[in-house]
């Protein structure tokens, strides 16, 4: 086994899965509105924590991320193995003396930023190579130790004079990388591929303290992830796997992380473990304008808010972080035709060779070339033999069709809480409707609902399938 640099051509692939990778990493890293003090930004770090094995018998977080996957190795294939992670820096602000001495403040204000105490996070990497053969062995354990350090980094206000400082501690951490492979029957050389990533400190909380996850997280990995290439061969799709290979993939074990393919679309080289479930070859949209750790909001809506913000409020924001800094000027510099390209965008659509069929009368190509008629694509009123006012379904032997009334029982397929309020309500059959795939809906209104006649009118009606209605009369 050896720990170097990857190899260019193994760099350049994990780069590109790099985008997707950094937005595991820094998801939830800091939260609108930016700032320190807002509720929301308290209590840090929620994915891929693997917090020291001591602390973690306390509480309900991990000290180990498990990953199984299935590749198909070609000879002298190597392994290369990239462990991302954040490193937490505990940042204390402290306001300069007269004398020359520094006290530890709980805030410091200047012209362009509110300094307060906040965690940093640092990138960490730790890079393994070896051979798959090695692998099919005894495996491979990989240890890694990061050392405790202090720095300081003087703060001036804007005529230049020393105000104060910044002091951020790092704790030691140590962990270990254990990479194992073994090889499946059955016709096919399908190997196993197991790789776990453990936190190895020796940290205990102190005595009388108990649990404590402010103390446990600087001696954390926090956001863990790993990206996986193989030099020759390539992986298998753990959501979408052949046929032949679903029974292998059933038996994998993913603890705290779940891997998918990744990288260039149509390859499957590379493979990334992530605490986010995410689908096969995730990617960054291109109209994203740049990271705002937000994963949670839309981006339009969150750089509209992140604008909106006051003076006061964005000033404790660039103080609060370096990235929460970047989000803010981001935001106030993004031009309208940029904020535009966030409204949205068609992904369904691609392209196809040959000439496409001919437009129908009165048709009109739309922005992407595709021909938009006047008139929807079907139209049930416009088919004869398909009148919902008169169409009729047979329901338990008995024929049901508009002013039928019937008893509601939702089906169990139905996932809105709501539709429990409606079980054993009588209402009125309205139209009987038919779809595209031949499925029978029944549009009904509910019998004692005070809007029943606005719904009648606006043509807002609830749906149900014949079988979820019990019909109460027979139509004369």
């Amino acid at each position: 086994m050896t720990v170097t640099a990857f190899a260019p051509e193994t760099e350049e692939r994990f780069a590109l899965a790099r985008q997707v990778a950094d937005a595991v990493l820094f998801e939830g890293y800091v939260l609108y509105p930016y700032r320190a003090s807002a509720a929301k930004n308290r209590l840090r770090w929620q994915f891929g924590v693997l917090v020291p094995p001591g602390w973690g018998a306390e509480c309900e977080e991990h000290d180990f991320q498990h990953t199984e996957c299935l590749m198909e190795p070609k000879a002298g294939a190597t392994l290369s193995v990239e462990v991302r992670f954040l490193h937490a820096r505990r940042r204390t602000v402290q306001r300069a003396r007269p004398d020359g001495g520094f006290d530890t403040v709980p805030e410091l204000r200047l012209e362009d930023r509110v300094l307060m105490p906040w965690d940093e996070g640092g990138e960490e990497r730790v890079e393994v190579v070896a051979s798959v053969d090695e692998l099919l062995g005894d495996g491979v354990t990989h240890p890694f130790r990061l050392p405790a350090r202090e720095d300081t980094e003087p703060v001036v206000d804007e005529d230049g004079r020393a105000v104060g400082r910044l002091v951020r501690r790092c704790e030691e951490i140590s962990g270990a990388v254990r990479l194992s492979a073994r090889e499946l029957d059955g016709p096919y050389r399908t190997v196993r591929l197991t790789a776990v990533i453990e936190n190895t400190s020796d940290w205990t909380p102190p005595e009388g303290r108990g649990a404590d996850r402010e103390a446990a997280l600087p001696r954390s990995l926090v956001a863990t992830h790993l990206l996986m290439a193989l030099s020759a061969g390539s992986f298998l799709s753990m959501t979408d796997p052949p046929e032949w290979a679903k029974g292998a993939v059933a038996a994998c074990r993913n603890l705290h992380t779940w891997p998918v393919l990744a990288g260039e679309p149509g390859r499957a080289d590379l493979v990334l473990s992530s605490p986010i479930i995410l689908q096969d070859h995730p990617a960054i949209a291109p109209e994203s304008p740049g990271a705002l750790y937000d994963a949670t909001e839309i981006d339009e809506i969150l750089a509209l808010r992140t604008a909106a913000l006051t003076d006061e409020e964005k000033r404790e924001a660039r103080g609060t972080d370096e990235r929460a800094a970047a989000v803010i000027d981001l935001a106030d510099s993004m031009p309208p035709e940029v904020l535009e390209r966030l409204h949205g965008a068609v992904r369904s659509l691609r392209e196809v060779t040959g000439p496409g069929p001919a437009a129908p009368d009165g048709g009109f190509p739309d922005e992407h070339g595709v021909m938009r008629p006047d008139t929807p694509w079907w139209d049930p009123a416009s088919e004869e033999g398909f009148d919902p006012a008169r169409d009729r379904v047979v329901v338990e032997g008995r024929s049901v069709g508009q002013g039928s009334r019937v008893e509601l029982h939702p089906g169990l397929r139905r996932t809105d809480a709501q539709d429990i309020f409606l079980r054993g309500r009588t209402a009125k059959v309205e139209a009987v409707l038919h779809d595209v795939d031949g499925g029978v809906h029944l549009a009904v209104t509910v019998e004692g609902d005070p809007g029943a006649d606005v719904r009648r009118e606006q043509g807002r009606f609830l749906y149900f399938q014949p079988d979820e209605v019990t019909p109460l009369e027979d139509d004369v």
